[in-house]
């Protein structure tokens, strides 16, 4: 079980789960990988973040966990992009989860299960404005079940896309002010363009929906896009990453810049140094996820999941 955060460093050790929490502190960047077995599945990760090239700390949180519940084997992957300080992508990383997995119809209704746990958790977040701030947090969440269903949830800009036959899919929704434009302008905002500048709610955030953010609330959305999928013999692989990587790299160019390596830590990494290249200025952090399908005619196929 791997949990990685800001200034922190703790390891718990149990029967089957590796439990880390670690923080990037005044370092630049972060990097690491687990494993674990579901349904007889070999389940791998990496994951790798990169601090931006700005004058304030590191904003991406990242959870990467293992664990039972609901009688269930689980797999629990977010990115949490915060903006105007780190607190609520502090606290998105050690509760938004909970609440999901609190929920009483997770099993019966999983995406309505999501929904609600992530209206719960806006709601406190906007409750505990003293103690967070008046920042924000975009997230990506995706839920891997049994090793055989994955469910994704997204607020903002950060992505998922799975990687099937070779196929870039974007699972997440960038929700974009021009895009949501006229929801907000119903709700009484407006959507900036400036010259120079990308479209921002109110002429201040950059994107349409994200937890937190109180002075933009009325015209702001927490509602999350929820996406289902069957991990199938055809799934190569599953990326989760910050727009930092996203600003510079189409998702066709993400998967196929990462297709022939089998380590999903490296995978990561190379994401991240490729994004660099491309004078990314953001903070970048990227999870890639692999599921080992034995198969009856070969030795392995690779599933990569982030």
């Amino acid at each position: 079980m791997q949990v990685y955060h800001h200034c922190l460093s703790e390891m718990i050790f149990d029967a089957r789960f590796l439990q880390v929490k670690t923080g990037l502190g005044s370092s630049t960047s972060d990097t690491g990988k687990g494993k674990t077995k579901m349904s007889g599945k070999r389940i791998s990760h990496g994951y790798h973040l990169v601090k931006g090239q700005n004058f304030h700390p590191m904003e991406d949180y990242v959870v990467a966990q293992f664990k039972h519940a609901h009688h269930l084997e689980l797999g629990l992957f977010a990115i949490f992009d915060g903006h105007l300080g780190h607190d609520v992508p502090d606290y998105l990383q050690s509760h938004l989860f909970d609440t999901i997995l609190k929920q009483h119809d997770f099993l019966s209704d999983t995406e309505g299960a999501i929904m609600k746990a992530y209206e719960i958790t806006d709601r406190k977040i906007l409750e505990m404005e003293k103690q967070l701030g008046k920042g924000g947090s975009t997230a990506v969440t995706a839920i891997l079940i049994d090793g055989l269903k994955l469910v994704v949830a997204n607020v903002g800009d950060s992505r998922a896309v799975i990687c099937k036959n070779g196929l870039a899919e974007q699972l997440s929704v960038d929700h974009e002010p021009n895009t949501e434009r006229k929801l907000i302008e119903k709700k009484g905002g407006f959507v900036s363009n400036i010259p120079g500048d990308v479209p921002r709610v109110d002429g201040q955030l950059a994107v349409a929906r994200a937890f937190g953010d109180r002075s933009l609330k009325l015209h702001l959305s927490s509602k999350p896009d929820v996406k289902e999928v069957i991990i199938d013999e055809k799934t190569d692989f599953l990326i989760l990453a910050s727009d930092g990587l996203w600003k510079v790299m189409s998702n066709q160019e993400v998967v196929d810049s990462i297709r022939d390596i089998v380590d999903p830590q490296i995978a990561a990494k190379h994401l991240t140094e490729e994004a660099i290249k491309r004078k990314s200025k953001d903070d970048i952090s990227c999870i890639q996820y692999y599921t080992y399908h034995r198969l009856i005619t070969c030795d392995k196929t690779f599933l990569d999941c982030d």
